[in-house]
Formats: C-alpha cells, structure tokens, sequence
C-alpha cells in the first residue's frame, strides 16, 4: 500500500501510536484501529499476560487491521532490560543496560530480544537508550543508560541496534537529543537542561549521530526543555531541534516519534491540541499517547483538521506519511 493510496482520516491515524487497557482483543483496539486509523500500538505489562496471549493480541490487532483496508501496524514494545522490561518471565529477564559489560552482553541481549519479540509479534522495540549518564549518582537515567563514556553508550547501542535490526526488530534510539544530564524526573514535570550546543555535541550527540549512520529506523525524543536550543518548547515538541537540528543539520531521514504525551512534563503544560499542532510544524512523524483516554481522539481530529484545511501540514504530512510507511514496507 502507497500512502498515496491512503484516505485523509488514513493519513491523519497513521501518525499516532496509541496505548490500550486489557489483554485481549477488544472493542477499544477496534475503534482505535478501524475508526481512528491509528498507524500503531504500544503495549504495556498490563497488555502481556504469557507468550501465548501476547501473540494472539499482536495477530488479532494486525488481521483487524487489514480487514479494515489499514496498512500493518506497528507494534511496539519498551523492552530495554532491568526496570523498563515489560515482558517478565517466562520471557528472558535481563539486568539492565547499566550491567552490560561487555560487547557480547549487547549483542545476546539483542539476539535474544529480537527472537522473542518476533515470536509473539512484536516489530518495535523502543531501544536502545543512547543517554549518557552523568558521572556520579545523581543523573536520572543512571539505570538505565549504559553508562557515563559516551564511546561505551555508542558501541553498545550499535550493537543492539544492529542486532535487532538485522532480526527484523526495528530499534528506537531514545531520548534524542540526550536527557542524561537532567536530574528531574520527565514523568513528572519539565525537566530544563542549560547545556549548551558545543557540549551537547561533544559528548550526546555522538550516539544519535553513529545510530543515524547505521540506519536506525526510529528516533524518540526527549521531553526536556534545551534551553540553549530552544527556550520555549520541549525537544518533543520543538520546530527547532526535530526539524532544524535532527532532520536538517543531521540529516536523518527516518522515523521520528515523540515520548509519551501522556507524560507531566507535558500535560502540566500543554493542551494535547498544541501539542499536536506542533508536532505537525516540527514533522515529528509519530506521536506517541501510551494510555486510554480523549487524547488519543483528539489527537486524530486535530490532525485530520490540520491535514485537511493547512497546505503546509498536508504537504509536511505527505513527508511524514512516506517516512512511516517506507519503514513499514521494508519491515512489514
């Protein structure tokens, strides 16, 4: 399927990924999909019961789909290891990217990862983390990232990047450009980095650069407030980082998909209808809302209203829609 061939409301749900309650198929995924046209899903513990049920979910959503005339979905998952894990035994349980000692540790993550998710299809996972840490305890993603030396982050998230890819998992490189630095929580509130460009660029971009190298098929941005990039809107939200530096200066081409919109650091601040109008003017491809509720509606309404009536949004949305469904065709 071209998105030429797409209709407008087609046009408008491929560029959400949507969260659900339950772990059956149920009528909340069929208005999601058959009503609402979302492109994709993202599933939660709360979503994935036992190996079996996980793929009876995965398969029933992308027949639906297709029963609908939709393209395939794109099925997504946080499967990062240690406390981001959302599958649990009987799925492999790993420590987390923090314990990776080695190459061989990223690379059997990855081999592992990738047949798992394969088998209860799962196409996305939402990995690897290329923040690097702050030296010390305090930095946020101290857990989470692999580490405080930014070579080690990018060594390590190439391999995983190339492990899951090379298994047809497409990887996520997240949260660009970088939230290893911030000491405030983004689930709970906006977190503001002061840091200037230079050093950004000398120590955080390096993994987003080597992953846009090596063709990773998504970029998450972060929810952080760069001040010195731009002062007034959140990097997930910002003209000036997706666009300018992400698209423009770096030149990636491929799928860019914001954190959860569901998150503090952006509902204390934003309506979802700003949101979405600036996700359109910064040709963010994929907005990301991981629970059930009227932001998901809304979002896809003010999408099809700004795609119907905004030539600049229908021309940048035609963009968009070529990233998202050139990925599905080389992966789906």
């Amino acid at each position: 399927m071209h998105h030429q061939e797409l209709t407008t409301e087609q046009k408008a749900g491929q560029r959400l990924m949507v969260g659900f309650e339950g772990a059956r198929f149920n009528s909340d995924l069929k208005f999601l999909i058959g009503t609402l046209n979302v492109g994709g899903i993202i599933l939660f513990s709360q979503n994935i019961v036992d190996p079996g049920q996980a793929c009876d979910l995965c398969h029933e959503a992308q027949a639906w789909a297709e029963s609908c005339g939709q393209p395939p979905l794109l099925i997504a998952v946080d499967q990062e290891g240690g406390k981001v894990a959302r599958l649990k035994a009987p799925f492999t349980e790993f420590p987390g990217n923090s314990h990776m000692r080695s190459i061989e540790d990223a690379t059997r993550f990855a081999e592992i990862t990738s047949r798992e998710l394969a088998s209860i299809g799962i196409n996305m996972d939402m990995a690897p983390v290329l923040d690097v840490a702050l030296p010390g305890p305090e930095g946020i993603m101290k857990n989470r990232a692999f580490g405080d030396d930014h070579t080690w982050v990018t060594k390590l998230g190439m391999t995983i990047i190339k492990g899951l890819q090379d298994r047809g998992i497409m990887a996520v490189a997240k949260h660009f450009p970088g939230i290893g630095k911030t000491r405030l929580d983004s689930h709970h509130d906006l977190p503001f980095l002061d840091a200037s460009l230079e050093l950004l660029e000398k120590i955080d971009f390096l993994p987003f650069e080597t992953a846009i190298f090596q063709g990773v098929a998504g970029i998450m941005l972060s929810h952080i407030c760069y001040q010195q990039l731009d002062e007034k809107w959140p990097a997930s939200l910002s003209v000036k980082i997706a666009r300018g530096l992400l698209r423009e200066r770096m030149d990636y081409q491929g799928v860019v998909i914001t954190d959860d919109l569901d998150m503090g650091a952006v509902t204390k601040h934003f309506e979802i209808s700003t949101m979405i109008h600036r996700i359109l003017a910064a040709e963010i491809d994929i907005a990301l809302i991981c629970h059930k509720g009227p932001a998901i509606e809304v979002a896809f309404e003010e999408t099809l209203r700004s795609i119907t009536d905004d030539t600049g949004a229908k021309a940048a949305n035609e963009r968009s829609l070529s990233r998202i469904m050139q990925l599905k065709a080389e992966y789906l």
